[in-house]
């Protein structure tokens, strides 16, 4: 029943922009941290963006200036607006959606959606 579904991606040139979007049922949206993450072939799955409940936010190093993550409760759904992207940021992005303490722990994920870019 708890489902994340990302859209958004395709192919971008680099400098090129694209918006990810996330929406999630099943889970009391506003108590959750969100992130994505994204995952290349032979590569381990790492963070790209984390937003908390409270809109404490967490980039990685390699996007910061570039990347913005937000999140709409009204709407259950997260954001990540990518600027300036290269050929690097070329990855499955997925969609992550954690309870913290003094909830319940819980972590979901969604399938995913590609991203490349290149000329």
């Amino acid at each position: 029943q708890v489902q994340l579904v990302e859209s958004g991606g395709g192919l971008v040139q680099p400098g090129g922009s694209l918006r990810l979007s996330c929406a999630a049922s099943g889970i009391i949206f506003s108590v959750y941290t969100m992130g994505w993450y994204r995952q290349e072939p032979g590569k381990q799955r790492e963070l790209v963006a984390r937003i908390t409940r409270v809109s404490t936010i967490t980039y990685a190093d390699s996007v910061k200036g570039r990347f913005t993550i937000s999140r709409d409760n009204a709407k259950n759904t997260v954001s990540l607006q990518m600027d300036s992207l290269k050929p690097e940021d070329t990855a499955v992005y997925y969609c992550n959606a954690e309870s913290l303490p003094p909830w319940p722990s819980k972590s979901y994920w969604g399938q995913g959606t590609p991203v490349t870019v290149s000329s």
